[in-house]
């Protein structure tokens, strides 16, 4: 079986291309990037290609393939709402019916919770049939509310490519830190100082919950989708369900109570000021969240956590901490002068 992976240097990309090269039934990994990485991965080619309208031939590059997984993703710039539009749903559109047009058997599709409408009232978890409208007011959420609307479409024009839609909750490593800090978080946050009992106290917003999983976990999810006979969505996450206490205790730090409205506004005036990379909106849509129920990913593809979130974000603060990363353009790490990219 011959897979071509998208965005495949970002922090899902190189867990997944890892996964796909060490099945036996898979025999070919092509990861694709917009810059060719340094990191080399046994069983793994890289190929460079844009997706961008107007950007390479990606008939030629899923000509052959089997099946493609597409995880490229730009979050910023978070100020220029239409040029993540461009990338994330002009492009993914490319990426997708270039997959028909190529006779690709298989498409696996990053999508993620945040495509979910809002939590329902009583908070209970939900399944895949839950709406994905997003939540209208972040870019993030909209854009992948959209591709979920163009894929019910596709699927019903493509009615002999499995189409798989991912649909994960918040995804940690060691190696993601530095580029998770850039995109989310930016110059404020002091790598140096996460370590436990250096942050006295953390800010605990009224509302916040969310689920987390370990990318390699992930990763292993979506070999099996790619491997497997399986089509439509399947949730992704790990438990238990954290909140703001739960970073707290793995910083050994007290927790400070802090209004949702508050957060926003500081969060909005840094944004605005350029300080945050982060938009209020993100804030907004993450604190509407559904949790989510993996039951479907563990009856059908055969998949089980091996870590918790509690662990994956452990994982991720440790790697926080050390300015950790890889040897490719996105996961560069801060002790590598990419801190501030």
């Amino acid at each position: 079986m011959r897979v071509v992976v998208t965005g495949a240097t970002g922090n899902a990309g190189t867990s997944v291309v890892r996964a796909l090269a060490a099945d036996p039934m898979v025999t070919d990994v092509l990861g694709a990037a917009r810059r060719r990485p340094d990191l080399e991965i046994r069983g793994v080619r890289w190929a460079t290609a844009d997706i961008d309208p107007g950007g390479a031939d990606l008939d030629a590059l899923f000509a052959g393939a089997d099946a493609v997984v597409h995880l490229a993703w730009k979050f910023q710039p978070t100020h220029d709402p239409v040029e993540t539009w461009r990338t994330n749903v002009l492009g993914g559109i490319r990426v997708f019916d270039a997959c028909a047009r190529a006779g690709v058997r298989a498409l696996v599709y990053a999508s993620s919770v945040g495509a979910y409408s809002p939590a329902p009232a009583d908070g209970r978890p939900v399944d895949e049939s839950w709406p994905t409208h997003g939540w209208p007011g972040a870019a993030y959420t909209r854009e992948k509310a959209y591709l979920e609307r163009y894929l019910d479409g596709y699927q019903l024009a493509h009615p002999d490519m499995r189409v798989v839609r991912m649909r994960p909750g918040f995804l940690f490593k060691t190696a993601s830190a530095s580029e998770q800090r850039r995109i989310f978080a930016g110059p404020l946050l002091p790598w140096r100082l996460v370590r436990p009992g250096l942050i006295p106290a953390l800010p605990a917003i009224a509302g916040l919950r969310f689920q987390a999983l370990h990318t390699d976990d992930a990763a292993q999810a979506y070999r099996a989708a790619v491997v497997r006979p399986v089509r439509g969505p399947f949730n992704l996450v790990a438990d238990p369900v954290l909140d703001t206490a739960a970073v707290a205790a793995l910083l050994h730090a007290r927790t400070v109570p802090l209004p949702a409205a508050a957060a926003r506004a500081a969060l909005a005036a840094a944004w605005r000021m350029h300080l945050a990379p982060a938009a209020p909106g993100l804030l907004d849509a993450v604190l509407r969240l559904p949790l989510l129920d993996a039951g479907r990913a563990r009856e059908e593809l055969g998949w089980v956590p091996t870590r918790t979130a509690t662990e994956a974000v452990g994982d991720f603060l440790e790697g926080l901490r050390n300015g950790a990363g890889l040897d490719t353009p996105p996961l560069v790490g801060a002790t590598a002068g990419g801190a501030d990219r």
